[in-house]
């Protein structure tokens, strides 16, 4: 099952860890010479009803008026060509207890006296009145001599229960264990089968669980469909079952329904019977032996698209005028099939296959054995107006799913501890195909960036839990399907197969699938299969990994006078206060040492801490390609190479984006100070590539999201700061979407548009807006899919009722789904008060779905007064939401994190504490803990770290014209300044040589908005020639000065950027922004005569110069003038000073500025005003 809601937290906000891509080359291998250097149960109080029983046949059905009882959603399925042909008792059973999991003590189980074999079930769902009738025969073998039987049931009616003849004479039903015994006069002998069939009635629920309803539009009418949700513990709700893994059995299913509505299962059809009234009963084949949590059925309106590729039916169904969609899925469904039978030696077993877009779905997807259910969005694609994320995640999710069918469905876990053995391997199984599929997506690469860093931000929480996590009652599996599970698990099979060999570990799989088909294994198992295709003791190595909580730090320490590194191990948490007794596990390592000769996979720490010899310090990195599951500390110089050897090619995509990770991880726990990642952030402002760019910005926005309390000026700094990471890179690379861009160059421009336009960039916030007017105008073509979210954000910030009205008016008429789901999380982002509560009214008033209530929340937790607002709507409507979502359901967890979650202080912790010490946090107290953990963990970083970061920005000069200033190189952002460069602002080159170099081919001082304040001067290749090349240096200042009106700014928002490199050439950058939907842009290097000497320029630590002496770089041989830019400070609007004037310089005497007294000059070169001037 795909975990919708962890994943879309987790990357989020990093930081939180609440919830939740290496090259497509082969990975490298590990070589076998490797040198090793509280749970408790609740006991809760039964009742017990009496029941009229009445002997039935077949199904006698009492009123639908009939009261219900009182008694929670997932499901699964799979299947051989030749099952019919052989008795399900013939399939290798790989169960211990007579089909039972494993005992243990205080879980919560089924007795062991009788074992199901096989269900004969009948279901008769009702559109009207929104009950099904249910009758249910379960063959059962007797253990052991008795005469009670135990079933799982909730929130069903149960009419009548007997064995052959003999009726129950009583039965007991326990709310808490969520059971019901029947008992009865005679007693069944041990190893004898018998027949129970229960008679039943129950809900078609809206909670998205069991057998649920679901509704869409039609043609102006709501409609319904009936569709399941068993996994992990919900089978118990559509009928009586022996819910629990390990208890497999074979599955007849009939459905009745209306003549004209689509019936589909897990197994293809075996006979349609007409009934009176219009009605049909649909039989199905019988299944596998398999799970009750793999058991689906559906009955609606139904409309399919199919591939007909591979040697069995495939299909994608969806509700009418969304079937087209399905097309994609569909096709990829027949490629993944072959693949993984391929890969995995066993042929999918079911004779068919179908996926289902569900409008009404809790997770993202179910993985059903031949039948797969799946939100529309990540299901269907529409490759008009879709962007391409939603195709990769579409893509995943469908792979995802489908190697469920051997991960799980085929082979299943023993119980639900061993979850990670079905969602680690469809975790990483979706990755190893979409690679295989989508060499160019890279998909390995990404993987550093996604479940890598989903894993070890959840796992860092001091409220994680181990892979392995005991789990003893149904309210607790929920909350295992998490990032641990996923994310860890696949991160741990990843890391694996590295070290045996990608074709080891595929061959080892194949095995351990083989051995244990149609049954339940343990994580030992697994191991087994591994050891024995590899040799190797698999189990000594990563038994630690999925038995114990958490992941280590190894913190680097360096002899370089020995040549040594020391590496040292110690538990990590993302609060930073390991206490002794946390710190007790020893992780086997993978170090991966990297250095210029090659990377180093032998060497794999097994003790608390080790000394390795390093030939040359000079450069090395830990953890190569981010392979292991671990952070690395080094030292503050370490880091500074490091982040040279990033730019020099020494390392990899994956090392890049991990650092990036590990630097921003150690940042928030305070093993470095978060200078360390601002600085190496900094120094990559030319990185190209979209997975490091993507955690880049994923770090700092974390800076973003704990520092959102803090002043406004903090923050302004905040936004600057990423303005100076992405701008030049967004107006460069533009954000038009060529039919030549690889999937990853758009996904870059789409990353960096979105961020510059989240941190104010004025240009294109500009156009953002434009574009949205002229979209809501009609023209549909004036946001690319790409684009839509971040344009939809900057609306939402610009934050009008009018610009709200028009969101809302898309989310109830979109293009796409995921138009839809954008256009709803865009609402949360709104800040008005007013428009807030209105987002926070239609979260139960039917708006929006309970599957989305939390996307708006999302939205709402970016922004402080979204947080607060939160908080206080889940106060004060706290029994509402409790009504609403049970807590028995994964939604709850969900809501409760978002809206606390958000919280930056140690007082807000304690209030959130306090709250929910008088409330049942029964099925969400582990999602709680962590979004605590997460709260505090923000407090403590911005306590430690907060001075540090605001005298870091100040620094940085941020907020003035001046960006950096080190060692002759000056940076130089307009657009940043508090003031209008007026009177005239004059970059002099000595544009000669660049001429005669063909450097550019012409000048343009134009105004590109026709605003005042939009002048720009753009040197550029292949632009109109509004000067010739002869051009010199003095008429082109000629010309500008002489432009019509001198008082405006020659650049403004833009960048202009002057350097001096090695004394022999300057580089001036111009760019400008966009003009006619076209990136007008250029760098320069301009090579000069002689040597700018640093005394000839105005520097901080300098005194200004002495009457009479300009403060120009000139040439020391004959006065030519290099580069000067310098403004006076007059606001918009203001008019020059009297007596001001510019002279002209000569070739023997440098351009110099005359003032009035008292007209203030800045030196732009020095951000100092009133410079003394001649």
């Amino acid at each position: 099952m795909q975990n919708l809601l962890q994943r879309s937290l987790l990357r989020t906000n990093a930081v939180s860890g609440l919830l939740a891509r290496q090259a497509s080359k082969p990975a490298a291998t590990f070589p076998s010479s490797a040198r090793f250097l509280s749970t408790s149960s609740t006991n809760s109080a039964t009742f017990t009803a009496a029941v009229n029983l009445s002997k039935l046949n077949n199904i006698n059905y009492l009123q639908d008026n009939q009261p219900q009882s009182v008694n929670s959603s997932r499901s699964q399925a799979q299947f051989t060509r030749n099952y019919h042909s052989h008795h399900h008792h013939s399939h290798r059973m790989c169960r211990s207890n007579n089909g039972f999991a494993t005992n243990v003590p205080g879980r919560e189980v089924l007795p062991k006296n009788v074992t199901p074999l096989k269900y004969d079930l009948t279901l008769d769902p009702n559109f009207e009145t929104f009950k099904f009738k249910g009758d249910v025969k379960i063959e059962l073998k007797v253990n052991e001599d008795t005469n009670t039987i135990t079933v799982n049931t909730l929130e069903i009616d149960i009419h009548s229960a007997k064995v052959a003849e003999q009726s129950s004479t009583d039965i007991e039903f326990d709310q808490e264990k969520q059971t019901a015994t029947f008992y009865f006069k005679d007693t069944f002998a041990k190893d004898s089968t018998i027949t129970l069939e229960i008679n039943f009635t129950g809900t078609l629920n809206d909670n998205m669980a069991g057998f649920y309803r679901s509704s869409y539009q039609h043609e102006g009418q709501t409609k319904y469909l009936a569709t399941t949700q068993m996994e992990p513990t919900d089978c118990r709700r559509a009928f009586p079952s022996f819910d629990e893994p390990a208890l497999k059995a074979v599955f007849d299913i009939t459905l009745i329904s209306d003549k004209n509505l689509t019936a589909l299962s897990n197994m293809d059809v075996k006979e349609v019977k007409e009934l009176e009234n219009d009605r049909k009963a649909t039989i199905f084949n019988s299944t596998p032996l398999m799970s009750t949590y793999l058991v689906a059925f559906i009955v609606g309106d139904l409309r399919y698209v199919e591939n007909n590729d591979f040697r069995i039916p495939i299909r994608t169904y969806a509700t009418p005028g969304l079937e087209k969609e399905g097309q994609y899925a569909a096709d990829l469904t027949a490629k993944t099939l072959a693949f993984l039978e391929e890969k995995f030696d066993i042929q999918y077993p079911l004779p068919k296959i179908d996926n289902v877009a569900i409008a009404d779905f809790s997770a993202g997807a179910m993985e059903n054995w031949g039948l797969i259910t799946y939100r529309v969005v990540d299901l269907l694609f529409d490759e008009a107006n879709s962007n391409l994320a939603t195709k990769q995640r579409v893509t995943e999710v469908v792979q995802h799913e489908l190697s469920h069918q051997w991960f799980g469905n085929l082979v299943t876990m023993d119980w639900w501890e061993g979850l990670w053995l079905n969602e680690g391997f469809a975790t990483w199984t979706s990755w190893y195909a979409c690679n295989a599929f989508y060499p160019d997506w890279k998909v390995w690469e990404q993987y550093v960036t996604d479940s890598l860093q989903q894993a070890l931000s959840l796992d860092a929480l001091r409220a994680s839990h181990p892979i392995e996590v005991p789990v003893k009652r149904a309210d607790e599996i929920n909350q295992i399907f998490d990032a641990i599970s996923y994310a860890k698990g696949s991160s741990l099979l990843k890391m694996i197969s590295r070290w045996l060999g990608e074709d080891v570990f595929v061959k080892g799989v194949s095995n351990y699938l083989k051995k244990h088909q149609y049954g339940n294994t343990k994580t030992s198992d697994l191991w087994e299969s591994l050891s024995e295709a590899s040799g190797k003791n698999v189990v000594e190595v990563m038994d630690v990994w999925t038995k114990k909580i958490g992941f280590p730090v190894i913190t680097v320490t360096e002899d370089a006078a020995n040549n040594k590194i020391h590496v040292k191990q110690n538990r990590y948490l993302t609060t930073g206060d390991v206490k002794p007794e946390e710190d007790q596990t020893i992780y086997p390592v993978f170090l991966g040492l990297k250095t210029k000769e090659g990377v180093d996979e032998s060497l794999v720490l097994k003790t608390r801490e080790a000394t390795i010899d390093v030939k040359d310090l000079e450069f090395f990195k830990i953890n190569a390609d981010q392979a292991g599951i671990y952070r690395t500390s080094y030292s503050e110089e370490r880091w500074a190479k490091l982040g040279e050897a990033g730019v020099s090619g020494l390392l990899s995509v994956e090392d890049r984006a991990g650092l990036v990770a590990d630097a921003g991880a150690l940042a928030v726990s305070g093993y470095q100070s978060t200078l360390s990642l601002l600085g190496l952030v900094h120094g990559w402002k030319k990185e190209s590539e979209f997975v490091v760019w993507d955690e880049i910005l994923t770090r700092v926005s974390n800076i973003k999201g704990a520092w959102i309390f803090e002043d406004q000026k903090t923050l302004d700094s905040l936004n600057a700061f990423i303005r100076s990471l992405v701008s030049e890179k967004t107006h460069t690379l533009g954000w038009e979407f060529k039919a030549e861009d690889s999937f990853l160059e758009q996904r870059l421009k789409s990353v960096l548009f979105s961020s510059a336009a989240s941190a104010n960039d004025e240009i294109i916030n500009k156009f953002a807006l434009e574009a949205f007017a002229k979209y809501t105008a009609g023209e549909k073509s004036a946001i690319h899919p790409n684009l839509r979210a971040a344009i939809f954000n900057a609306v939402a910030r610009r934050g009008t009722a009018a610009d709200y009205e028009a969101i809302f008016k898309i989310y109830n008429n979109p293009v796409s789904n995921d138009e839809k789901i954008t256009a709803l999380r865009s609402l949360g982002r709104f800040e008005n008060a007013d428009l807030i509560q209105r987002t926070l009214g239609y979260l139960f008033d039917g708006t929006v779905r309970s599957q989305d209530i939390y996307i708006p929340l999302q939205g709402l937790r970016g922004h402080k007064a979204g947080i607060d607002a939160t908080w206080a709507w889940a106060q004060a409507n706290w029994d509402e939401i409790t009504k609403r979502l049970p807590p028995g359901l994964s939604m709850l967890g969900s809501v409760v994190s978002i809206s606390t979650s958000g919280y930056t202080s140690f007082e807000k912790a304690e209030e959130i504490e306090k709250f929910f010490a008088a409330k049942s946090t029964k099925g969400f107290d582990q999602g709680l803990a962590q979004s605590l953990d997460t709260i505090k963990s923000k407090a403590a970083w911005v306590k430690r770290d907060n001075q540090k970061v605001v005298d870091w920005l100040n620094s940085k000069n941020l907020d003035g014209p001046i960006n950096d200033i080190q060692d002759g190189t000056w940076s130089i952002d307009f657009g940043q300044s508090d003031f209008f460069l007026s009177g005239f602002n004059t970059v002099l080159i000595d544009l000669q040589s660049s001429l005669q170099n063909q450097q550019f081919d012409s000048f343009k001082f134009d105004t590109l908005f026709g605003e005042p304040g939009d002048e720009r001067l753009t040197l550029n290749k292949q632009l109109a020639k509004d000067m010739p090349v002869s051009s010199t240096m003095q008429s082109l200042v000629q010309r500008l000065f002489t432009n019509a009106d001198d008082s405006h700014t020659m650049v403004d928002s833009s960048r202009a950027q002057a350097g001096l490199n090695d004394g022999k050439s300057l580089t001036f950058r111009a760019q400008s922004l966009q003009r006619n939907n076209q990136i007008i842009k250029d760098n320069l290097t301009v090579p000069v005569r002689g040597v700018i000497k640093p005394k000839h320029l105005q520097r901080p630590d300098d005194s200004s110069p002495a009457s009479g002496e300009c403060p120009f770089g000139i040439d020391e041989d004959d006065g030519v003038p290099m580069v000067w830019v310098y403004s006076r400070r007059i606001g918009q609007g203001h008019s020059q000073p009297d007596g001001a004037s510019w002279i002209t310089g000569t070739r023997s005497k440098p351009f110099c500025a005359i003032k009035d007294e008292g007209s203030p000059i800045i030196d732009l070169l020095t951000g100092k005003r009133n410079v003394q001037s001649v």
